[in-house]
Parts: structure tokens; C-alpha cells; sequence
């Protein structure tokens, strides 16, 4: 598979073209490097690229332009409306097609290190790179801006850099990190008075108590008060979401949304769901998107169903049972996820709908914990497989082989528990989505609760299979008494749902 990583870097220049165009002639200069978008905003006074291409050529464009950013760009003369801490603010990875989140966090790690010590310039980890907990928000990096930090780095402990000089330079600082994709989002509104953008921002985003996944200020621009935002993760909480959150917050103050803008790209599945969401289509099948179809010659979508399954059957030791479980255990959660999502906006549901939305949240979690875990699982019992290859000519050896094939089993019947775990919380989700969710899809909902038992069954028999193959058994005793006590509540889940499809939906269970 073709590695491919996005970097979507943010420099602190718009009004002037020739500099703009200086640092994309930079990007663009290192081979495979593919330049996809680039947006300026003078009000912002900020530019806001992408582009993609291999880990390593990525990387090295990502070099290249915040050097010639620090170049031209000095943050002592910088003024706009958008917050920002260096000439280059902001540097994102984000993993596309056969990179891992892990390999970008290696990515802006590296990169962080070259530029603290090549450039001079201090750089802040954040998100999934942050070396520090407190620092994976980048809001809280750029707390006061350049000026503050220019006063405070070298001072304050808490403002000296991962990488670099505890100094700022005029280039000022750069924040490098790994995350998901995410959507830059802006509503304007129907006035000028930038203290309703303000209140509205504060309203929607999730530092001050609004919506998950939501980073949000209040700003003036070409005359309107504008809600900028950030949707980092758009399938959690989709654009339309947050569009009527902010249409119902505005009209508290007599206003109304005039228009919105995205800023730079956006995945398809944004707009699509978003499309979706607002036509009701609630049977759409994105197979019928006909670009899609016409893109993939018809086969794409099959080619992505069977491939795991090939992977299966190919009598090779890994993926086996215990990746099935959790590719299982991940459709239980998707049919959880479409039971929410036909019962959401749907007047007879009105009552329950902030239910409903929490259990969309919960169960796309869970999907995604699960769909990671089908590489985890077969990644463990490698580790196992490659422990036993280890070299046994000396004792010396001989005992340093028996533990890390010991470490290694472990590891492996933790994996499928901790996928068992995930497995029984979708098996609730779907049994509750079943007992007050749209009755005409009750029976999508116990599939999933069903689909999601199975697959906590084939879990459980995984853990068992690898705790007996300890020479140790102390060591998963407490592996065996967990399970045990999930299943037991798996038990219970069984009769509960049978109860709900019996009283609800009449199905005449015996």
C-alpha cells in the first residue's frame, strides 16, 4: 500500500503574496511532494496549506518551509485576528493511506528535534505527539500568543520547549504535532457586533462546555462577526450539528447565519453526512454516490469488504480469530451507530434524542477502538511468533527467550480482554438503542447486539487459549477472573434484549 501523509501547516502571512508564495515554492520543491490547497485570509492575516506525499518527503517540505517562513516573516511586526506564536504556527501530520498514527508522531518528533537545533527555533509538541499531557491542546500552547510567550519562555518552566532555544527568536515559535483529520469551519452572521460571535463561541465549544470535538472564538471579518472553528473530529460531531447548534445560538440574539466557509479541505464523508443528514436520506447508501462508483470502476467497495476476509482465509497465523472478534465487535457497533443515527431527528424521538446522540458517540468510539484492534490483535500474537525465533544456544539466551515469549503471551491474551471490554459496552448500547430507539430498525440493533456477543465470545476464547499457554499461571489468574465477570454480565444482556424485542417488538422469543 502507497504511504501517504498530510501536512497542513499554518503561517502567519496573507497580505503579502510574494512571501506567501516564497514559502509554497519551498514546499513544492522537494520531489513527490503533491501541493492540494492553499487559503489566505488578510483579516486572519493567515495562510492555511496542504499538501501530501511520502512520510519522508512530507517531512523534509515541512523543514523547508518553516525555514523560509522564519526567513521572512517577523512575528515583531505580525498583527491579525487569528491567534498565533511563530512565523510558521502550526504543523500537523496527519496519516492518509498506509502510515500509522504512531510512524506521524515519529514524523513531528523528528522534525520538532531538526528545527529546535538546525533553525533555532523553539518548538511545542502537541495533540498525539505531546511529550507532555497538559500540552495536547494547542490552545493552551499559544495561551497569550507571541507576545506572552516572548516574555515568559525561559522564565516560566511550564513555557520552555520540547525542542530548541528557551528563547524566542522574531520567527517566534512552531507547534508540530500528529492528529485526525479536521475541519476548519467558519459561520459568519447576520450582524457586526462581534460580542454575539463571542458568546456563540463560547457556547459551542467544548472547553467552556459545548460540543465534543468543537474549538471555537468569536472574531470580525469583512464586516461581519464571524464563529471560527475547528471540528476535530467530524464524525463524532458532523458539521451539521454544529451548524444548527450555532443557527439556535444566534437567534437568541436576534441574529442568523449569513454564510459559512471551510478553510482548506474537507473529506468527503464531511459533506456527505452533513447531506445526508439534511435531505433525511435515511436509507442512503454511500455505495450510491455515483462519482464514487465510476472512481472505484465498481469494484473499490468490494475490493474493501473482501480484503480482510482474504486476509482470513489465507491460512497464514495471523490475522486469526482474535482480529475476526474485533472486526465483529466493530460491526456490532456500526449497526448500533445506524440504529442512532435512523432514530435521531425523527419528531416521534424528539424525547430521547440526547440520549440517542451520546449512544452515537459512545458506539463510533467503539468502533473505531475496535477496528484498530483487528491490526492490534494480530500485531500481538507476531510479538509472540517472533519471541519464539529468539536465539536459545546459552542458558543466558534459553532464559531470556522463555520471558519474552512469557511478556509476550501476556500481551496477547490482554489484547482480546481489553477488546472483550469494548465488545460487552456495544453489546449495551445496542440492547438500549433496541429498547427505546425507531422501532422499524429494532432488529439492526439486536443484530448488533448479537453480532457484538459473538465476538465477545471469540475474544473470550482467545484470552483462554493464551493465559493456558503461560508457563506462569499466576500471571493471567486475574485476566480469568475478569473475563468471567464479563461474562456473566453478558448473560445478563442476552435476557435483557430478549425481554425488549419480546415486549417492543413482538418477536415471540421462547
Amino acid at each position: 500500500m502507497t504511504q501517504i501523509v498530510e501536512c497542513i501547516p499554518n503561517f502567519s502571512e496573507a497580505r503579502r503574496p510574494e512571501v506567501v508564495e516564497q514559502i509554497l515554492a519551498a514546499i513544492t520543491a522537494v520531489p513527490e511532494v503533491s501541493l492540494l490547497d492553499h487559503s489566505s485570509d488578510n483579516d486572519h492575516n493567515r495562510t492555511v496549506v496542504t499538501y501530501a506525499g511520502p512520510p519522508a518527503a512530507v517531512e523534509e517540505a515541512a523543514f523547508q518551509a518553516i525555514k523560509k517562513a522564519a526567513e521572512l516573516i517577523d512575528l515583531d511586526q505580525h498583527s491579525g485576528e487569528h491567534p498565533r506564536l511563530g512565523a510558521t504556527d502550526v504543523v500537523p501530520f496527519v496519516p492518509i493511506s498506509g502510515v500509522s498514527m504512531d510512524e506521524c508522531v515519529a514524523m513531528a518528533r523528528h522534525l520538532g528535534q531538526r528545527v529546535g537545533d538546525e533553525l533555532g527555533i523553539p518548538v511545542y509538541l502537541y495533540e498525539y505527539a505531546a511529550l507532555k499531557p497538559e500540552r495536547s491542546g494547542l490552545e493552551t500552547i499559544r495561551k497569550g500568543q507571541y507576545e506572552a510567550i516572548k516574555e515568559e519562555i525561559g522564565i516560566k518552566p511550564e513555557r520552555d520547549p520540547d525542542y530548541g532555544p528557551k528563547k524566542l527568536p522574531k520567527a517566534g515559535a512552531v507547534v508540530i504535532g500528529a492528529r485526525d483529520p479536521l475541519v476548519a469551519f467558519n459561520v459568519y452572521l447576520t450582524t457586526d457586533d462581534v460580542s454575539v460571535a463571542d458568546k456563540i463561541a463560547r457556547a459551542v465549544r467544548h472547553s467552556s462546555g459545548g460540543l465534543r470535538f468543537v474549538k471555537g472564538m468569536g472574531i470580525l471579518v469583512d464586516g461581519r462577526a464571524q464563529v471560527s472553528m475547528n471540528l476535530t473530529n467530524f464524525r463524532k460531531t458532523p458539521i451539521a450539528r454544529v451548524v444548527e447548534f450555532v443557527r439556535r445560538e444566534a437567534a437568541r440574539y436576534g441574529a442568523d447565519i449569513h454564510h459559512t466557509e471551510l478553510v482548506g479541505l474537507v473529506p468527503q464523508e464531511a459533506l456527505v453526512d452533513a447531506a445526508v443528514w439534511y435531505t433525511q436520506l435515511d436509507q442512503f447508501d454511500k455505495s450510491q454516490i455515483l462519482e464514487s462508483r465510476l472512481a472505484g470502476g465498481g469494484r473499490q467497495v468490494e475490493d474493501a469488504k473482501t480484503a480482510f476476509l482474504d486476509d482470513v482465509a489465507a491460512g497464514t497465523p495471523a490475522p486469526g480469530g482474535g482480529s475476526a472478534a474485533a472486526y465483529a465487535g466493530a460491526l456490532g457497533a456500526a449497526l448500533a451507530s445506524m440504529m442512532a443515527r435512523l432514530t435521531v431527528g425523527k419528531k416521534k424521538y424528539v424525547e430521547i434524542e440526547p440520549e440517542m446522540m451520546k449512544l452515537l458517540d459512545e458506539a463510533e468510539s467503539l468502533r473505531a477502538d475496535l477496528t484498530r484492534a483487528i491490526d492490534e490483535d494480530a500485531a500481538a500474537f507476531d510479538t509472540v511468533l517472533q519471541a519464539f525465533k529468539l536465539p536459545k544456544l546459552t542458558p543466558e539466551e534459553e532464559q531470556a527467550r522463555e520471558e519474552a515469549i512469557q511478556q509476550a503471551t501476556l500481551h496477547a491474551s490482554e489484547v482480546p480482554l481489553q477488546a472483550a471490554r469494548k465488545c460487552l459496552r456495544v453489546m449495551e448500547i445496542c440492547t438500549r438503542a433496541a429498547m427505546i430507539g425507531n422501532l422499524n430498525a429494532i432488529s439492526d440493533a439486536a443484530s448488533g447486539a448479537v453480532m457484538a456477543r459473538a465476538a465477545f465470545t471469540a475474544a473470550g476464547y482467545n484470552v483462554r487459549i493464551n493465559v493456558h499457554s503461560l508457563h506462569t499461571k499466576d500471571l493471567g489468574a486475574s485476566l480469568l477472573f475478569e473475563l468471567e465477570s464479563l461474562e456473566a454480565r453478558a448473560i445478563q444482556i442476552e435476557k435483557e434484549l430478549k425481554t425488549v424485542l419480546n415486549d417492543r417488538g413482538g418477536f415471540g422469543i421462547p
